[in-house]
């Protein structure tokens, strides 16, 4: 069964806006990540305090479960 020339037009016409659309947001993405961090760079020492933070909320939690 051969598909019609009206849909064969509609679906080369949904892949191509697909493909561009999906070109733009690569390109937009990449301009995003060559722009840099927007905040500054990530402190080891307020990593360590969160992680210090979440490993206490969670033996509290545990003890409370007991």
């Amino acid at each position: 069964m051969p598909i019609k020339p009206q849909i064969l037009a509609a679906l080369s016409g949904a892949v191509a806006a697909y493909m561009a659309d999906e070109e733009a947001a690569c390109q937009a993405a990449a301009q995003a990540a060559a722009a840099g961090p927007p905040g500054p760079p990530l402190s080891l020492w307020a990593l360590a305090g969160r992680q210090q933070a979440m490993q206490l909320r969670l033996l509290m939690q545990r003890r409370s479960l007991r």
